[in-house]
């Protein structure tokens, strides 16, 4: 398996990579974002955009470099339920329906990070911090 020991990085970078470019096209969209956050019924859509903000941009790039991992990745998880269950629950809409499904997998992607940790390629590895956890 010392061979494969790559791989957590490649899901990192392919799940990270979308949180962070997400991150940047709301912050270049500013008013169309916290308009959609305001036409959803969220209160504060300002301080939800700063949220989501943190959430994708910051998140996606602690993702990519490995940093507490863990903890990134369940409360990304958390989000992405969130999410799903804030915009994306007119199930009569197809697209809806996807992008629901799409966010619920995210979340399982990332409590897989949160379990088995960032991997051999993280600075959680290089910090002695567990690259994975032990089972009982």
């Amino acid at each position: 398996m010392e061979r494969f020991k790559f791989l957590p990085l490649l899901g990192r970078i392919l799940i990270g990579g979308p949180f962070v470019l997400s991150g940047l096209g709301k912050l270049a969209a500013y008013d169309a974002t916290v308009g959609y956050i305001a036409a959803v019924g969220l209160p504060v859509p300002s301080l939800a955009f700063a949220l989501a903000v943190l959430a994708e941009l910051g998140g996606g790039l602690l993702l990519l470099l490995g940093y507490r991992a863990r903890v990134v990745s369940l409360a990304m998880a958390i989000f992405c339920v969130v999410t799903a269950m804030s915009f994306h629950r007119n199930f009569a809409d197809q697209n809806q329906v996807i992008h629901f499904f799409k966010n619920v997998m995210m979340a399982g992607g990332l409590l897989q990070i949160t379990w088995f940790g960032a991997g051999a390629f993280s600075l959680d590895a290089r910090s002695g911090r567990k690259a994975l956890r032990v089972s009982s």
